[in-house]
């Protein structure tokens, strides 16, 4: 199962280097990606949910109770865009990065078995979850891509 883990794990590190190589070098985070969404706005939606995994996987690895978002998936991902759009590009990248580290350091844990996403959601497996979170990358990743001519 470990393996298995590390596995996921090593997939969902390269696709956020592919993500962070792409947006530490963006030309332009103002292009339009999605009707209301900028190249930035998708970041800015990333980090969202990428901290909340990673405050999940942090309360769980310090045997501390998870506190999953709570709320309609529409609001959530608005509000998400909406906390992050006054600030530079730069500081969304690194709480990105700083999201992914807190994964990184603690999604090996033995005692992690189920993870909370959101309240009225299922939890999931640690490996479930990589993969998840992996995919959800990557479809984000390709429509940015396009719409910066990559």
């Amino acid at each position: 199962m470990d393996q298995i883990r590390e596995i996921w794990l090593e997939n969902l590190d390269a696709t956020v280097a592919c993500l962070l190589q792409i947006y530490r070098n963006l030309p332009n985070p103002d292009v339009k990606v999605y009707e209301l969404w900028t190249a930035k706005d998708v970041l800015a939606h990333l980090t969202f949910w990428h901290e909340s995994f990673a405050r999940n996987v942090g309360d769980l690895a310090q045997g501390k109770k998870p506190t999953p978002l709570k709320g309609r998936f529409i609001d959530l991902n608005q509000g998400g865009v909406d906390e992050m759009c006054l600030q530079p590009l730069d500081a969304v990248i690194e709480k990105f990065a700083a999201a992914h580290e807190i994964i990184r350091r603690n999604i090996l844990d033995p005692r992690l078995t189920l993870i909370p996403y959101k309240k009225g959601s299922r939890d999931y497996t640690p490996e479930e979850h990589l993969n998840i979170v992996n995919d959800h990358i990557q479809f984000h990743l390709k429509d940015v891509t396009h719409a910066i001519g990559k």
